[in-house]
């Protein structure tokens, strides 16, 4: 029986584990095996958008906050928008992620959950989230490329992943890489692994929140534009 996109990426996430080292003050968090919920909760939303055997096109990230796919599965997806826009709840948590906010309306203007999943798969080259401690001992949210140390311990790992979410079907002539820092680095891993033809730099949904909110609709008019081309 063919596989469809959807029980490829349910694989790929119930055998995902970073079982590497890590420099000192930095933390790699796993909701598939903190929260059996998540595992739920990724099934259904693969499920519901990705049932097919259709190729999509690659939105890279960089990797999951702790309050969005870190605890949802779901790439820019908190649990807010996971069930007032697709129609899941999650119960055992309640999170607001910021990148998510941008990401839903962008799907919005785009034509909705349904039309936008059946054309775009989004991951991160570490689909994990990391979080970094701070001098006064608490954990934020930290980017795979903060530390140098930090970057070349989980490149290998990087690279690996990113062939593995090409397997699950995606078409690699032109990726969209969401940050320009981000796009740097996977630039970066491009030139030594040759994964993908040409990569598309947009602003990271971060980015454009915190610092563009009044000049939003044109960031999304240039997402559309650009995931349109």
């Amino acid at each position: 029986m063919t596989k469809t996109f959807a029980d490829k990426v349910v694989d790929f996430n119930r055998q995902l584990r970073y079982s590497g080292k890590l420099p000192a003050g930095f933390q790699v968090i796993n909701p598939y095996l903190d929260n059996p919920e998540t595992i739920e909760i990724m099934q259904q939303f693969y499920h519901k958008y990705y049932r097919d055997t259709l190729q999509r096109k690659f939105i890279i990230g960089i990797n999951p906050s702790r309050h969005g796919a870190g605890v949802t599965g779901v790439p820019f997806t908190d649990t807010k928008r996971l069930k007032s826009v697709c129609g899941i709840e999650m119960r055992s948590a309640y999170t607001h992620e910021v990148s998510s906010v941008f990401m839903y309306e962008m799907i919005a203007a785009y034509g909705g959950v349904a039309d936008f999943y059946q054309r775009f798969y989004i991951n991160s080259p570490f689909p994990l989230a990391i979080t970094r401690q701070t001098k006064d001992g608490k954990w934020l949210n930290a980017n795979y490329y903060d530390d140098t140390v930090l970057f070349e311990t989980v490149k290998d790992f990087m690279i690996s992943s990113l062939k593995k979410h090409i397997s699950l079907g995606l078409d690699t002539s032109e990726v969209f890489i969401l940050g320009k820092k981000n796009a740097a680095f996977i630039s970066k891993l491009n030139r030594e692994a040759k994964l993908f033809g040409h990569l598309t730099v947009l602003e990271h949904p971060r980015f454009i929140q915190q610092y563009k909110s009044r000049e939003k609709q044109l960031y999304i008019d240039k997402y559309i534009l650009a995931l349109n081309n």
